[in-house]
């Protein structure tokens, strides 16, 4: 009969969790130059979330903080810039207003990524969380020069 000793000590390979202090936040610039929305906002969410990194912790933010550049160049295939339509509602009755992606183009070309990284990421407060690692800006230039960040190369 095994012993509970016995059970621990033949148990040599265990789960690695990252902790807090174990974590090696990076800065990444990924550019959305002529690149379609869905793959660009799910690969962010993948270096968000940390999946790019051997350490990955489900209920840990292991991810890098992610500079997005060049928002206002990300292409939509097909007729996705005319016939996509964004939902919003006030929480008045009959408030709701449909949007489409040419127009929340011209208003502000960061929306789009933001939006469509936010859906991607987790519906708690660890996506709440992840979600304020993303940074994305309309032109080429961005004011995180002093963190040094890496250039991704997809």
């Amino acid at each position: 009969m095994k012993t509970k000793e016995n059970i621990v000590n033949t148990i040599s390979n265990k789960t690695y969790n990252a902790t807090p202090s174990t974590i090696d936040k990076k800065w990444v610039i990924v550019d959305a130059e002529d690149q379609p929305l869905g793959r660009l906002s799910s690969r962010v969410a993948n270096i968000l979330r940390g999946k790019t990194k051997p350490e990955f912790t489900p209920h840990m933010d292991t991810g890098d903080n992610v500079v997005v550049i060049n928002a206002e160049k990300v292409k939509l295939t097909g007729k996705k810039m005319t016939n996509k339509q964004y939902f919003r509602h006030t929480g008045y009755i009959g408030s709701e207003t449909f949007t489409s992606a040419k127009e929340m183009m011209e208003k502000d070309p960061t929306s789009l990524i933001t939006m469509a990284v936010k859906g991607m990421l987790p519906k708690n407060k660890l996506g709440r969380k992840l979600a304020k690692n993303l940074r994305v800006y309309a032109g080429p230039v961005h004011p995180h020069t002093a963190q040094k960040p890496e250039i991704s190369e997809n």
